[in-house]
């Protein structure tokens, strides 16, 4: 179960926010038994790029073998 604090991984697109499959945030809270969460995308040095809720299917836990990956953030 996803909690919050946990990082996870976003399962689809959200363009409105610039955010593409396979972006990784923390959940910062939780919806209705997991439900939905509030997650918290940000840059590498730091920068908060969007804080946006989520339903349970356009996210997952990491994987105990992924590592993360840096892309460069479309401008906006």
């Amino acid at each position: 179960m996803i909690k919050e604090l946990d990082q996870v991984v976003l399962t689809a697109d959200v363009p409105a926010e610039g955010l593409v499959v396979g972006d990784v945030g923390t959940v910062v809270l939780v919806y209705r038994d997991g439900q939905a969460y509030e997650v918290e995308f940000m840059t590498l040095e730091g920068r908060t790029v969007a804080v946006v809720t989520l339903e349970a299917s356009q996210v997952r836990p990491v994987g105990q073998r992924e590592i993360v990956h840096a892309r460069e953030l479309a401008s906006r």
